[in-house]
């Protein structure tokens, strides 16, 4: 008797277990998303950043641009000015959350601009091969060869400094990456059996490319967009350091770096604030990509 009992014990808890497992994906998404920690708090720090970027600079208590020499390097914290003012006399909080809006605007805006295309050339170049791969494949290595900043000083020299050539010049260079990416996971779909399947039924190749092969392409390519965003936001920063990026008034995190970097021993808040953003914005976005890359590929799942 006790050993039916504890079979049926097991039995129950071997059900109960393929019970979990059969989730809707959204949910097992959820599920594996809430048992990774660092993903899910990395996910809520990118939340906040993007809310912040949403309603931050209309709350921001005094404007970005205003200068008040008389105010110049308060040291926070500061009843009037909690972050403190810059050798200019402007709030840092103000120019940070206007900045945090320009990074996450260019991060997220030139990666959604480059998954676009990037998804489109090669999904066409890895379904129709042949000449069209050729051409399309060699067009999408030229363009991943180009340096970032050669591409940017071109860009920016045509349409001089600011953010609008700098959004050109991140987008040129990234779109290159997905269609490298797509072109190779289409190549490895447009065989199997549900593709061969549609064809024998007189499907379009159209409907066959958007329809069958780029969903199953999706999981890549957002895993690759999260930590794009990253680069894009890195590389905004860093064009703005130099001064090829966004120009006064507007603020940019790495515009706010370079502006203190000459002070960090008397008035370290100018730059330490603005390079802690950066830094716990990448971190975080790397977290949800990590996180993204285990909930959608199904070769890196763990059966717990």
């Amino acid at each position: 008797m006790a050993i039916a009992t504890r079979e049926r014990e097991d039995w129950e808890q071997r059900a109960a277990k393929l019970d979990a497992r059969q989730l809707s994906p959204t949910k097992e998404a959820l599920r594996r998303l809430w048992e990774n920690k660092l993903t899910f708090f990395g996910a809520i720090v990118v939340l906040l950043y993007i809310i912040t970027a949403i309603i931050g600079p209309s709350l921001a208590p005094h404007d970005y641009a205003d200068q008040t020499l008389s105010d110049a390097r308060i040291p926070p914290p500061d009843s009037t000015y909690p972050l403190g003012t810059d050798a200019l006399g402007r709030d840092v909080l103000s120019r940070l959350l206007k900045a945090i809006q320009v990074s996450v605007i260019v991060g997220f805006g030139t990666t959604a601009i480059a998954l676009v295309i990037g998804t489109l050339v090669g999904l066409v170049a890895g379904y129709h091969r042949g000449r069209v791969d050729t051409l399309l494949n060699g067009l999408t290595e030229m363009v991943w060869g180009f340096p970032l900043i050669l591409i940017a000083v071109i860009i920016i020299g045509v349409l001089g400094p600011g953010l609008k050539g700098v959004i050109i010049a991140i987008a040129f260079i990234n779109w290159a990456a997905f269609a490298r990416v797509v072109r190779g996971e289409t190549l490895a779909l447009r065989e199997r059996e549900f593709v061969v399947g549609a064809r024998a039924l007189g499907k379009s190749d159209l409907h066959i490319m958007f329809r069958h092969i780029l969903p199953n392409t999706m999981p890549a390519v957002l895993v690759m967009a999260s930590f794009y965003v990253a680069f894009a936001i890195i590389a905004e920063a860093g064009l703005s350091f130099i001064g090829l990026g966004a120009q006064e008034p507007l603020p940019s995190l790495g515009q706010m770096v370079a502006d203190g970097r000459d002070l960090l021993l008397t008035n370290h808040w100018l730059s330490t604030i603005p390079g802690l953003t950066i830094v716990l914005l990448i971190l975080a976005l790397n977290a949800v990509g990590d996180g993204l890359r285990d909930i959608l590929d199904p070769r890196l799942r763990i059966e717990r």
